[in-house]
């Protein structure tokens, strides 16, 4: 059994709008030295091995349903669990 860990965020060219209000909430309550706030998505998959590679199949999960690939990018990391 693995286990996914997988990060969705906004391209570097789309605005992140709730990301942006947190950060103006940050430096209305005095956290000045904060530059930038980026919202994402975090999902936690477990999944057993099958035929195909695991990458293969997270890779065709986030383009097809996690993330929005025309305004979003994701990056994931593969850990296999321990054997209860």
């Amino acid at each position: 059994m693995y286990l996914v860990k997988v990060y969705v965020t906004y391209k570097e060219s789309i605005l992140d709008p709730k990301g942006e209000a947190v950060n103006d909430a940050l430096h209305r309550l005095g956290y000045t030295n904060v530059d930038s706030v980026e919202l994402g998505k975090y999902f936690e998959i477990k999944i057993k091995p099958d035929k195909r590679p695991i990458e293969a199949e997270v890779d065709e999960m986030c383009d097809r349903l996690l993330a929005n690939v025309n305004m979003e990018t994701y990056r994931y990391e593969i850990s296999q669990m321990e054997a209860l």
